[in-house]
C-alpha cells in the first residue's frame, strides 16, 4: 500500500476538505480531523497539520489535489513564540470550526510587550500543545489580565447563516466573526502596532468577504500561517477561545442529556443518531452544525 505524507499549513488543509468534503468518511482516531476516500485512496489530515494519504491510488489522488512531498522539518527549526518588545499587538484565532458538535468560538486578544513575562509564567502557548485541562485552569486568569473580545456563534444560530443559500458558508461566517471581534476591541479604545489573524483562508478570499461587513476595521490586518504557535496575542486567544468552546459543548449536553465529543469522528455520527432518536432533528439544529456530512451519517444510523 502507498502512503505519502505531507506537512501543510491550516490554509491548505481548509482547501482539501473543500475539494474532498463529498468524498468525507468517518474515522475514530481523536487526532483526525478530517477523512475522506477518493480514487482508491484514503485521505486523513491531522491536528498537527499532517496529511496522509494511502492506497493504490495515493499517488493519483496528491496528483489531483495538487500535492508533492516534502520532506518533514525537524522540530528544531519550528519558531518558538515570537514576543517583539517593542510592539503592541491584537491577534485572533477561532475554536469548534472542525467540530460537529459545539458552537464557532472567535476571540480576539490585545497583548502588550509588558505582558509578556505574565504570560510566559503562565506556559501559555498554542492551544493545539496544551492539554484541556491547563487551557481551562489559566483561561480565567487570561480573560481577567489580558484586554480581549470573544464572540461565540452557538450551533442554533450558526444553522441559521450558514449553509446553501444562507447568508454565509463555512468561511465567511469565520471572516465575519474574525472582523468584528477586532472591531469591538478596538472600539474599547487599544491602540496595537498590528493586527495578526491565524491565516484560515487566502488574504483575496478574506478581503473579498469582509469588503461585505457593515462595521469595517481601517487599521491593516495581516494573515499569517500557524499565527497561533508565533505570537503571544494569538496563543491567547486560542487558549480562551478552546475553553469557551468546551464550556459551550459542556452546557449543550447538559441541556439535551448527552456527553456531546468534540471533532467530527464516527462518535459524533453515534451520538447525533441517539440525539435523532430521542428528540429528533431539532435537538441536531440546537447543538450541531447541521451542514457537516456527520448529519447525514446520523441519519443513516438510524435507518439501520
Amino acid at each position: 500500500m502507498n502512503t505519502l505524507v505531507f506537512q501543510l499549513s491550516k490554509t491548505a488543509i481548509q482547501n482539501l476538505v473543500e475539494q474532498l468534503s463529498a468524498y468525507q468518511t468517518s474515522n475514530n482516531n481523536p487526532y483526525v480531523t478530517f477523512a475522506a476516500k477518493h480514487k482508491n485512496a484514503t485521505f486523513l489530515a491531522y491536528t498537527s497539520g499532517k496529511v496522509v494519504i494511502q492506497g493504490k491510488g495515493a499517488q493519483d489522488l496528491a496528483n489531483n489535489l495538487k500535492l508533492e512531498a516534502n520532506p518533514p522539518k525537524s522540530t528544531s527549526s519550528q519558531n518558538a513564540l515570537k514576543t517583539d518588545h517593542n510592539r503592541s499587538m491584537i491577534g485572533t484565532d477561532e475554536v469548534g470550526n472542525g467540530s460537529y458538535f459545539g458552537g464557532l468560538a472567535v476571540v480576539a486578544s490585545f497583548v502588550k510587550p509588558e505582558d509578556h513575562n505574565f504570560l510566559k509564567s503562565l506556559g501559555v502557548d498554542d492551544s493545539k500543545k496544551m492539554t484541556d485541562q491547563k487551557i481551562q485552569a489559566i483561561a480565567p486568569l487570561l480573560e481577567e489580565k489580558i484586554p480581549h473580545q470573544a464572540l461565540l456563534l452557538s450551533p442554533q444560530k450558526y444553522n441559521q447563516v450558514v449553509g446553501k443559500g444562507l447568508k454565509h458558508n463555512a468561511v465567511s461566517v469565520k471572516v465575519a466573526l474574525h472582523n468584528q471581534a477586532i472591531f469591538l476591541l478596538l472600539q474599547k479604545g487599544v491602540q496595537a502596532d498590528n493586527i495578526v489573524i491565524d491565516a484560515f483562508t487566502s488574504p483575496r478570499n478574506y478581503q473579498k468577504y469582509v469588503s461585505k461587513e457593515n462595521n469595517q476595521v481601517t487599521q491593516a490586518i495581516t494573515l499569517e500561517e500557524k499565527a497561533e504557535g508565533n505570537y503571544l496575542a494569538v496563543a491567547v486567544s486560542s487558549i480562551i477561545a478552546r475553553a469557551m468552546f468546551l464550556e459551550n459543548l459542556k452546557t449543550l449536553g447538559e441541556d439535551v442529556g448527552f456527553q456531546l465529543p468534540s471533532g467530527a469522528s464516527a462518535k459524533s455520527d453515534k451520538v447525533a443518531s441517539q440525539l435523532l432518536a430521542a428528540y429528533g432533528m431539532e435537538s441536531l439544529a440546537y447543538t450541531a452544525k447541521l451542514h457537516f456530512a456527520n448529519t447525514q451519517k446520523a441519519q443513516a444510523l438510524l435507518k439501520k
